[in-house]
Formats: structure tokens, C-alpha cells, sequence
């Protein structure tokens, strides 16, 4: 990454603890569609801000995807609360889609949970299943660093916080998640060729988020939620954002309560010596 991203990324940090008083923060989760519910079972928030009013973010482009920060303290866990994200689809490049991220790590963050709606390649995946992302394939060819940054994807889904999950759940599943540039879904031939390729689910985020967030040494945990069969596998003729939508309403209170019981595993309060500026690529 460049030097003028995490600049960009310590200011919105800084402009963050102005406006919610927070000097640090522990966990961060980034709430993709069928997962907003959550934010209403964590706390009230302390503070919440349009995400527009911190240097470096974008207004969003995409229904359902509100563009909101909430802070919110957990019985001592302070927890940074993202509604919303950009996308490589909108065409404004990969730095605003990882922005959010590198601004929780830079405002303390060591976790980064991460959401999303996926389409299910595997059929034994069913409609408003939650589900564990062990493993990604990249179909984009985009990455969120630049220059000599050689970092190891090899524990990118840390193992430890699936752990917790499946302790929280055990009836949860696992995944290799292909991401998809989008924003036209795939087509049946290109569902063949990913299932092909070892992918169970397809979504159009959350890869570079991940990558973003390890490298600068956070933990990542990523969870899916099942909102309709892959292309050319369902009954429908066709897919749907709205449909999509509407899967993840339906399923949102059991996506809520599991992310609320899996916070509770892995949230830690917050100390003086983890200071924000300590997260470095490594």
C-alpha cells in the first residue's frame, strides 16, 4: 500500500476519535447486506456519524449499503461498527473500497470481522445459511497493495477466530469464497467454471478488505451469508439484488445473534499500550 493511503487512513482515524471520544478501538465489523440487524443487537451506539464526514470515504452507491459509523462500547469492548462499503464495481479503484478497514486498524482495531451476501456454488449450502470463509479465490486481479509488499496469505481467515465461531456454532460450515468483480452477476458458464475451480460460494467483496486489514496485522474473520443459488443452479431464471435483499432480511435475526455471540469470544477492552499507529505491514 501507499504511503499516501495510510496517511489518508490516520487521518480519518484521528478525525474518528474526535468525533466519538473513543482514543482507541478493539474490534471492527463491516456489515454487508443480511447482517445490518446486528448493529441494533451489539449496544447503542455511543456515537454514530456518516461515514462521508471522515476524510478518504465515499458516499455509497448501493441500495441497502448506508454509508454509516457507529461506535459502540460492549461491556468494556469497544467495537467499531461499518453499514456499508464500497465496491471495486463502482469504479473508483480499490483504495476507497479498503479505506474503512485501514482506518479501523489505524483507530486500534486487531480484529476485523467481515460480512457479506454470497451466491451458493455448492447446493448443500441452503438459503439464509451463515457460513465460514476459510479460503478465497480472487477473479479480479486487483490487489489493495502495491510495491514490494510480500505478505502471506496463508493464515488470511485466521484459524483462531473460526475456532471461536464453530465454538459459538458448531452447525457452522465452512468455505472457499470466489470474489467477483461484478456488478452483472455471473453466468451459468462461469458458475461451472468456479465450482471448477474449487470455489463454494460467489460474492463481489470483502478480498480486498481481508487482504488490506492482514497485512497491516490484524486478525480476520470472515463470515457469508447464503441469499441465493449460483447462477444456472436454482429454480429462478434469474437473479436479483432485491432478492438478495430480501433473503437477508428473512435471515437476519439468526445473523445477528451469532454475531453477537461470536464478539463476545473475541473482543478484548481496549489498554494504553495498544496504541493505533502500532499496526504495521509486516
Amino acid at each position: 500500500m501507499s504511503d499516501d493511503s495510510l496517511a489518508a487512513a490516520r487521518r480519518a482515524a484521528d478525525e474518528l476519535r474526535r468525533r466519538t471520544g473513543f482514543d482507541s478501538f478493539d474490534v471492527a465489523l463491516v456489515l454487508g447486506s443480511g447482517w445490518k440487524e446486528a448493529a441494533r443487537t451489539i449496544g447503542r451506539p455511543i456515537a454514530e456519524i456518516a461515514a462521508t464526514d471522515l476524510p478518504g470515504f465515499l458516499p455509497p452507491a448501493v441500495e441497502g449499503h448506508e454509508g454509516r459509523i457507529q461506535a459502540i462500547d460492549r461491556d468494556g469492548r469497544r467495537v467499531l461498527v461499518f453499514l456499508g462499503r464500497s465496491h471495486l464495481y463502482e469504479g473508483r479503484g480499490v483504495a476507497p473500497v479498503v479505506h474503512g478497514v485501514r482506518t479501523a486498524v489505524a483507530a486500534g482495531c486487531r480484529i476485523v470481522v467481515l460480512t457479506n451476501a454470497a451466491g451458493a456454488i455448492d447446493t448443500s449450502f441452503h438459503l439464509g445459511e451463515p457460513v465460514l470463509i476459510r479460503d478465497h479465490i480472487s477473479m479480479t486481479g486487483i490487489s489493495p497493495l502495491v510495491g514490494a509488499q510480500f505478505i502471506d496469505l496463508t493464515d488470511l481467515y485466521a484459524e483462531r477466530l473460526r475456532a471461536v465461531a464453530r465454538g459459538v456454532d458448531p452447525t457452522l460450515r465452512e468455505a472457499v469464497y470466489a470474489h467477483w468483480p461484478g456488478p452483472a452477476f455471473e453466468t451459468p458458464a462461469e458458475i461451472r467454471m468456479l465450482r471448477t475451480l474449487g470455489a463454494d460460494l460467489v460474492g463481489m467483496s470483502t478480498v480486498p478488505e481481508a487482504i488490506a486489514a492482514h497485512a497491516l496485522g490484524a486478525e480476520v474473520l470472515a463470515l457469508s451469508l447464503v441469499t441465493n443459488p449460483a447462477a444456472g443452479l436454482g429454480e429462478a431464471k434469474r437473479l436479483s439484488h432485491l432478492d438478495v435483499i430480501a433473503t437477508g432480511e428473512a435471515a437476519a435475526p439468526r445473523c445477528a445473534a451469532l454475531l453477537v455471540a461470536v464478539l463476545d469470544q473475541i473482543g478484548r477492552p481496549s489498554s494504553s499500550s495498544d496504541s493505533p499507529s502500532s499496526a504495521t505491514s509486516r
